[in-house]
């Protein structure tokens, strides 16, 4: 085929992925979706920005943005299909599907688990936390998963040197710290600046690690990507054009974040904003194997399957790739 045509083919293929879905917006009312975040983090404002900025409208869909106390229950509510999209871990997704859920990433916000292990004062080293208990949210969650790979990295075996409670939604985790029903939590921001103001400190910064992972993202159910690709291909577009919208409107970013977090700390608001949207969000949210990989080593642990799981099994990258190839991301930075 001559170089010309292709390059032909390919203009008028991105014209029509970049020019479709306007049209088709312009032309009838909007889809009606909902979607849940699974945690109290910044980690999660994706959303929350396309839907107060107008962003889902600009791509035809009428989004319904609710909250679950952790993934446990967003999960639960997406293979009920009481949701169309979860903003949730890759690893609860993978494990859900590796139980039999019809379920798949199409999207990673994030692509390392971006925490902390904040202790109590008393608590100065990591071998003082054997025979104490580490909080977490819930069992089967990232910050699950966190937990286990902080206390490993210590040689501290989870469960065995050091218990694992389970304390609710994020925004328990500093008082069940204040409280001393825990000694140590896995935090995500803005909590954990919450809880080094207390007083508490850091024992690891779990992304020091260096372990790729699919921390945050998008989820939606295998058939709807079959039998509604033109659903999801809208959503990916609206929360990929969110993603720039924050990183390139601080200000507006913090407005939208301190609502859902329903906190006017300033410096909380400005040090998640800094970590999680600036040096960790990705401009492309591409699911990859390296990182899904980490996800069914650290599942192998406690799922016998996923320790001979194909990684490729758990996420669809073609709705990313398909915004990447036709310039949609780069225009959007322009």
């Amino acid at each position: 085929m001559p170089s010309t045509f292709r390059i032909a083919i390919f203009f008028f293929s991105a014209c029509l992925f970049l020019t479709g879905v306007g049209t088709q917006a312009a032309d009838a009312p909007p889809r009606k979706v909902r979607m849940a975040f699974t945690s109290m983090s910044s980690v999660m404002c994706p959303p929350w920005i396309a839907r107060s900025a107008g962003i889902f409208n600009k791509h035809g869909l009428e989004v319904e943005v609710i909250a679950t106390p952790t993934g446990v229950e967003g999960m639960n509510a997406l293979i009920a299909g009481e949701l169309q999209f979860l903003q949730i871990s890759g690893g609860t997704t993978a494990s859900a599907a590796l139980g039999g859920a019809d379920v798949m990433v199409v999207g990673t916000t994030l692509d390392a688990l971006v925490q902390q292990l904040i202790a109590r004062p008393e608590i100065e080293k990591p071998e003082q936390l054997k025979g104490k208990t580490v909080g977490i949210t819930r069992f089967g969650t990232s910050i699950d998963v966190g937990a286990r790979l902080a206390l490993r990295h210590f040689n501290l075996v989870p469960e065995k040197d050091v218990a694992i409670v389970q304390v609710g939604g994020m925004e328990s985790m500093v008082a069940a710290l204040q409280g001393n029903r825990i000694q140590a939590g896995i935090l995500s921001y803005p909590a954990i600046t919450q809880a080094l103001k207390l007083g508490h400190h850091m024992l690891l910064d779990v992304p020091s690690l260096g372990i790729p992972y699919a921390f945050t993202g998008m989820t939606t159910r295998g058939r709807l990507i079959k039998e509604d690709p033109d659903l999801v291909r809208r959503y990916m577009m609206a929360q990929t054009e969110a993603i720039a919208r924050a990183k390139k409107d601080k200000a507006y970013a913090l407005t939208v974040m301190a609502k859902y977090l329903r906190t006017s700390n300033p410096q909380a608001l400005a040090e998640s904003y800094d970590i999680d949207v600036q040096k960790y969000m990705l401009k492309i949210p591409l699911t990859t194997t390296e990182a899904m990989k980490s996800v069914l080593d650290d599942l192998a642990t406690r799922i016998p399957k996923a320790k001979d799981a194909e990684p490729k099994r758990f996420f669809d990258d073609s709705f990313v790739r398909q915004m990447q190839g036709s310039g949609f991301i780069d225009a959007l930075y322009r």
